[in-house]
C-alpha cells in the first residue's frame, strides 16, 4: 500500500507565541489555527503544527506524518515489517485519525487518515 506522502509535521515548542512568530516569518503567512494548545500553518500543501512541549498531545521531537488511505492496514503492514506501535490510531476530531509507530531504530513515524 502506497502513502500519499508527508503532508503534516508537528513541532513541540517551549514558547508557543515566540515559535508562532518565527514560523510566520519563515512561511510568510499567519497561522490558520491559533489557539493556546495548537498553532497551525498551511503552506504549499503542507500542514505545519506547533504544539506546546510537555502537553499531552505534544511529541518529544518533531514528527513527520505520512498520509495514508487506510491507517489500520498501514499499521499492520508496518508492524509486520518490524515497526512497533507507539500510539494506536485515534480520532483527533473532524474525522481525522492519527497514529505513531517507531521504526527498528526508534524513530517515530506518524500516520494520518482523513475520513
Amino acid at each position: 500500500m502506497t502513502t500519499l506522502g508527508i503532508k503534516t509535521v508537528l513541532h513541540p515548542v517551549a514558547d508557543l507565541a515566540a515559535a508562532k512568530t518565527v514560523y510566520a516569518a519563515l512561511l510568510g503567512l499567519e497561522p490558520e489555527i491559533d489557539s493556546p494548545y495548537y498553532v497551525a500553518f498551511e503552506s504549499e500543501g503542507q500542514h505545519i503544527g506547533l504544539v506546546p512541549a510537555g502537553s499531552p498531545q505534544s511529541p518529544a521531537t518533531p514528527v513527520s506524518y505520512w498520509h495514508v488511505g487506510d491507517i489500520e492496514a498501514k499499521i499492520a503492514e508496518l508492524t509486520a515489517a518490524g515497526a512497533a506501535v507507539q500510539q494506536p490510531a485515534h480520532d483527533v476530531g473532524g474525522g481525522r485519525l492519527v497514529a505513531t509507530v517507531t521504526d527498528v531504530d526508534g524513530n517515530v513515524l506518524g500516520l494520518v487518515q482523513d475520513r
